[in-house]
């Protein structure tokens, strides 16, 4: 039992024809590497080492039905290597890539190159003689030759993905006798010509080339029965066809396949050139024509576009999974008859076919399908104009002529769209959801049906003039006169506008006693021309828009935003308003940190002192934010700080509670001193603690102690600003107690100089 008769996917683009003729292609072939037009051929490499370039359709055809395709090739100008592949592969692949190129040709693995995405079949025209060997990693090869070389063989390669499979099958010696060569008469090189030769187009001049391949599916197998032929010349005006391969190819073939071909240059190289490519479906005894339908019982409205289609239930599709491909119009039978003999016009459903220009109108079919359009002229109503077409389906097959009848009647007047309640000249509404409106199809004729549609979707039940609209969209209506002919009504817009959206401030805090907010500044982007916005306070009373301006309660409110042009307010938001009864108030301190200076009453407060700041604020302050008055500040809530500079500096603290209240309190802090100097009254040598005279400073960068006796006479002298001091004694011998006198000069820290004398008391 034939094991390929399973649901497949239908030859849709078969037969596919690419002459390759000139720089235009079907956007199907898929170009990779350095293939190119070149010359109205289609050139996979150039007689140039390390080239590649491929090509394959990009429509898959149902492995049902096998494939058979014909196609020129021309292998010249070069010295020799390598070859062209055709390939099948799985159409279902994911990711397409070629195989190794070199000797593998594209196809199969090489090395560690993965070899052709989900192959089926590889058929190569080796020139160089590497494809049927097992060099480069490849499975299998001619009987006994291993990895030596095989010039002029077709091979055979078969199913391979990444590094696995892509094995020999069977090969074909085209210059050698034998079993796995030809005979004599049929024997041909590969290439054609070698260094400075040229494509050879002519059947009749030696070196042509022609493949012809056909996959049919095997009822006694589980593949296809392979046949090879080629149409060659090795001497001028004998042309002959020689078979390659005729023979079973004994492997499953996906459901669906895709066709292509690639060709690689190695060390030696060849310019290799594929033209006048033919895909059909192999199976053709098992294929019929399809068969149209007269059609006479259509009438077309005047000055207007009417549109048809001629169905798959209308018309007769005898093949499996069978589909209508294409329309194609004529002017007569016998134009029809003129193309027969042209699959590749009948494959291409060619453009100028779909649209037929006659004086009554223009006959236009869509792209694909059964569906066409005509446009009348004006002055032929009551008039009929016949056309004759043919359907193409999806596997290339066509019918052989029928005719359509149209009459051409006279178009209604037009209709239009009148909203309930509303100015004619309305075409858009805005609506509340759910909120229905009354739409009516008007006009100046009697009309017998109509139909409404909303988005372009007929609407169930709407043959009637006028329906209720409570869905958003765009409306429209088509109207039939008594003669069936249409007039379609411009669009009414119905629009349900989402509810704006809606936020405010929760809570809503009036920061002083007794005061009143306006509730407006609380919410964002607060727009009182587009929309309208409403408050609900906690005793029910409804206030709108300015009448929100002048709160001066506390409570739990409702708000809701509705758009200004209608009457369906938002769901409420739910906040709540609170009014202090008392002030927030604040307070601070500071002084010298541990010394509890806070002034010149106190000894002064110096540059580089400590300053202590106490915050004196309520328990519920949640911020503080401090200026010390010299451009710093501090979030601390008890501070410390340095100035480092004299002067008089206004701080400020400034509080938050956790409503969001502010308060606000200064003080002044003067720095009046940058030095001091204290000198004792006098001073014990003879004991422990206070054992030498000299004064206690502070802010001070430089000082001389002179010390003299009444009479003048200087006993002790120091510039060292770290002395101990005078120790009573001169040369080491104690001086008497009583009075003797300073002298001192200093330098401030700020550059101040100081001198200062006086008497002390030596007591011993």
């Amino acid at each position: 039992m034939f094991s390929f008769l399973i649901e497949g996917k239908a030859q849709v683009g078969f037969p596919y024809c690419e002459k390759f003729t000139d720089n235009s292609t079907q956007s199907a072939t898929v170009f990779g590497g350095n293939a190119r037009i070149v010359n109205g051929a289609l050139r996979l490499t150039d007689a140039v080492n390390e080239q590649n370039g491929y090509i394959y359709i990009d429509i898959p055809f149902s492995s049902t039905y096998g494939i058979k395709a014909e196609f020129e090739y021309f292998s010249y100008g070069g010295n020799g290597a390598d070859g062209i592949v055709a390939f099948l592969f799985d159409a279902d692949t994911p990711v397409f890539n070629t195989g190794g190129f070199g000797g593998s040709l594209g196809y199969a693995q090489r090395g560690n190159q993965v070899g052709l995405s989900r192959a089926y079949l590889g058929i190569g025209f080796d020139e160089y003689g590497n494809f049927g060997t097992t060099q480069e990693g490849k499975i299998g090869g001619f009987a006994g030759i291993g990895e030596s070389l095989v010039p002029n063989s077709i091979v055979i390669r078969g199913p391979g993905n990444g590094l696995s499979g892509y094995n020999f099958i069977v090969g074909r010696k085209t210059m050698e006798p034998g079993n796995d060569g030809l005979r004599a008469s049929d024997q041909f090189p590969i290439s054609s010509g070698g260094p400075g030769t040229n494509r050879v187009t002519d059947p009749n001049l030696p070196g042509y080339r022609k493949v012809f391949l056909d996959l049919q599916p095997d009822p006694f197998g589980e593949g296809y029965f392979l046949t090879v032929k080629m149409l060659v010349s090795t001497e001028a005006n004998n042309p002959r066809m020689v078979t390659i391969f005729d023979r079973p190819y004994n492997f499953p073939a996906p459901k669906n396949l895709k066709i292509g071909f690639t060709a690689s240059t190695g060390g030696l190289n060849n310019i290799h050139e594929i033209r006048n490519l033919i895909v059909e479906v192999s199976n053709e005894d098992g294929l019929s024509n399809p068969e149209g339908v007269d059609i006479d019982d259509k009438a077309s409205c005047e000055g207007q576009e009417n549109t048809y289609e001629i169905t798959p239930a209308e018309a007769t599709l005898p093949n499996e999974n069978s589909s209508i491909r294409c329309l194609q119009f004529y002017g007569s039978l016998e134009d029809i008859q003129a193309e027969e003999g042209d699959i590749c016009s009948q494959a291409r459903c060619r453009p100028e076919n779909r649209v037929l220009v006659l004086p009554q109108g223009t006959f236009r079919a869509s792209d694909t399908g059964g569906e066409f359009t005509f446009f009348p002229n004006t002055g032929f109503t009551d008039q009929t104009v016949q056309v004759y077409y043919t359907i193409t389906d999806n596997y290339g097959k066509t019918s052989s002529g029928n005719y359509i009848k149209l009459l051409i009647k006279e178009s209604p007047e037009p209709v239009s769209i009148l909203a309930q309640g509303l100015d004619s000249t309305i075409d858009e509404l805005r609506r509340c959801e759910g909120d229905p409106i009354i739409l009516r199809a008007v006009g100046d004729e009697v009309y017998v049906k109509h139909e409404w549609f909303r988005d372009d979707i007929l609407i169930p039940d709407s043959d009637v003039s006028e329906i209720q609209a409570i869905l958003p969209g765009v409306y429209k209506v088509i109207a039939y006169n008594s003669k069936s002919c249409p007039t379609e009504s411009s669009v009414f817009t119905l629009i349900n506008p989402p509810l704006p959206s809606l936020v405010i401030s929760d809570p809503v805090v009036g920061c002083e006693p007794g005061m009143s907010l306006d509730v407006r500044e609380f919410i964002p982007g607060y727009d009182e021309v587009s929309y309208d916005y409403q408050l609900e306070t906690p005793g029910g009373e409804l206030i709108e828009n300015e009448g929100m301006s002048n709160i001066s309660s506390s409570g739990n409110f409702l708000l809701r935003i509705k758009h200004k042009d209608l009457d369906c307010w938002s769901e409420p938001i739910a906040f709540e308003i609170i009014i202090v009864t008392q002030s927030l108030q604040t307070n601070f301190d500071f002084e010298v940190q541990g010394t509890g200076v806070k002034g010149d009453e106190d000894g002064g407060i110096f540059p580089d002192d400590t300053i202590q700041f106490t915050d004196l604020s309520p328990d519920d302050v949640v911020n503080w934010s401090w200026d010390f008055g010299d451009g710093t500040g501090s979030t601390d809530q008890n501070p410390i700080h340095i100035y480092g500079k004299k002067g008089v500096f206004q701080i400020v603290l400034t509080i938050t509670d956790e409503l969001g209240c502010v308060a606000e309190f200064a003080k002044e802090l003067s720095i009046t001193k940058s030095y001091r100097v204290m000198f004792p009254t006098g001073f014990t040598p003879t004991l422990e603690e206070n054992r030498f005279f000299r004064p206690k400073v502070r802010g001070i960068a430089q000082m001389e102690i002179l010390v003299f006796n009444l009479w003048g006479n200087m006993l002790f002298r120091t510039n060292d600003l770290k002395t101990e001091g005078w120790d009573g004694k001169v040369n080491g011998e104690l001086m008497p107690g009583g009075n003797y006198v300073y002298r001192v000069k200093m330098v401030t820290i700020d550059g101040e100089s100081v001198e200062q004398s006086g008497r002390f008391l030596l007591i011993r």
